[in-house]
């Protein structure tokens, strides 16, 4: 019995044989289809370009009165304040609402700017003591359009109907003769004919002229360019 503990002593056992653990075998790579998030933009970047002006930053349009005639004047008058008194940030934009329109004269087209609200020109402002002041004394301006002392700010949709009309991209055909009156027909057929104006078509740019024909007042449909007061 003693000889037999012995031998087992002597002898070495075999370790155990463990099968391996997930950890020890590596996991095949897979490629991430996903793109790749960008990190959040910083709240700078997303408000436009640094020093621009808000949209709600009290900012208005405002009618100011001047003599007619110098409107343009009047706008280098007060542009010149707004630059030398340092007040863009707070009077932004000086407008002289005009509108290209063609007229025939002695035969000839010709296009001419014209005032659309001559005597007056458009102020964006924040309005506040320091900008009014310096644009109520601004040389050529006679005051602001409003009720009493308190100026009046221009509704959004009648800046941009003002505006639309200005960014027209064909000018408007000026009309100088009116139903009855007689006009001389300057191109077509009956060029050099003298007639009676009977229709104005505005929406059209159409004239309806009563010619006479042989003997018969005929009615003959033209194009404003075509005819010209006499």
């Amino acid at each position: 019995m003693q000889e037999a503990e012995e031998r087992l002593s002597e002898e070495q056992l075999p370790e155990a044989q463990l099968p391996p653990t997930e950890t020890s075998v590596p996991a095949p790579e897979i490629p991430d289809s996903r793109p790749p998030v960008e990190p959040p933009q910083p709240l700078e970047s997303q408000e436009g370009e640094a020093g621009s002006p808000s949209p709600d930053d009290g900012r208005n349009w405002y009618v100011i009165h001047c003599y007619s005639g110098y409107e343009n004047k009047v706008r280098h008058n007060l542009e010149q304040r707004i630059e030398s008194m340092g007040m863009k940030g707070k009077i932004f934009d000086v407008v002289v609402p005009t509108e290209e329109e063609i007229e025939v004269k002695d035969g000839k087209r010709r296009t001419v700017e014209r005032r659309v609200f001559p005597g007056y020109l458009l102020v964006q402002m924040v309005m506040n003591e320091e900008s009014w002041y310096v644009v109520r004394n601004t040389p050529g301006v006679t005051g602001f359009v409003g009720m009493g002392n308190t100026p009046t700010p221009l509704r959004p949709e009648e800046v941009q109907q003002i505006l639309k009309r200005m960014e027209a991209e064909a000018p408007k055909v000026k009309v100088t003769f009116k139903p009855g009156q007689k006009v001389r027909i300057v191109d077509g057929p009956f060029n050099d004919f003298i007639g009676t104006v009977a229709e104005i078509d505005m929406d059209r740019t159409k004239v309806r002229v009563m010619v006479s024909f042989f003997g018969r007042e005929t009615p003959v449909e033209l194009d404003f360019l075509q005819v010209e007061k006499v």
